[in-house]
């Protein structure tokens, strides 16, 4: 399963790629604005951490999962805690 990662804490994107390494997924981390995010590919699930993007951020990494079957989450907080909820969440049935 891959996962793509949009915000969240720059200190944090080793540790936000290990932990869905556990979960057997490869992760790509976006914390900052790079570009219009063109190359996040077709991601099996975009993770959004709202309180530390922006809202251009937001629409562009939406903008680019539009189309294809993207599962969407969102998390107010950028925390460890909250990506393992997440993952938990959406790799129960794999």
């Amino acid at each position: 399963m891959s996962v793509v990662i949009v915000g969240g804490n720059e200190c944090m994107v080793r540790e936000y790629k290990e932990l869905c390494k556990e979960y057997k997924c490869k992760a790509k981390v976006y914390p900052k604005m790079s570009g219009c995010m063109k190359n996040i590919g077709s991601p099996d699930l975009l993770v959004l951490f709202t309180n530390m993007v922006s809202h251009k951020m937001v629409q562009c990494a939406l903008s680019e999962a539009k189309g294809q079957n993207v599962r969407i989450a969102r998390s107010h907080t950028s925390s460890m805690s909250a990506l393992k909820n997440i993952l938990e969440e959406h790799t129960a049935g794999r």
